[in-house]
């Protein structure tokens, strides 16, 4: 399955995703992010510098679940990530509107940002 079934779609308006990775030990890293949702795809804008890019530049296969309320219930996103630019900031702008947050603010000087676009490949919904 690669719809998200409508009894979860609310889910996609949560404040926080888990996303999965794979580090170059080959161990799963997980790291608590925000995200966007469109239909069903999530992208996520991340900074340059984090070992969760690197560790997607190596490796796109990924994982992202989020958690209702109660947290059982939940939607969870396997599949692949593509990587493309964000230079001008106008995707991590559109997160940071979500958020209440300007991203500019969370980077260092010379860093920049990447758009990772989730596809799934299955879906799982629990609860």
């Amino acid at each position: 399955m690669t719809t998200i079934p409508d009894s979860h779609r609310d889910l996609l308006d949560a404040q926080v995703a888990v996303l999965g990775t794979i580090g170059s030990s080959g161990r799963p890293q997980l790291s608590g992010i925000w995200f966007l949702a469109e239909d069903d795809t999530v992208k996520l804008s991340l900074n340059t510098a984090r070992q969760k890019l690197k560790n997607l530049q190596a490796n796109p296969k990924c994982s992202l679940i989020i958690f209702g309320d109660p947290p059982y219930r939940y939607i969870e996103l396997r599949g692949d990530a593509e990587i493309t630019p964000d230079d001008d900031y106008s995707f991590a702008d559109k997160v940071g509107a979500k958020y209440g947050a300007d991203l500019r603010t969370r980077d260092q000087p010379g860093d920049t940002r990447v758009v990772v676009t989730i596809h799934p490949a299955r879906i799982v919904a629990w609860g």
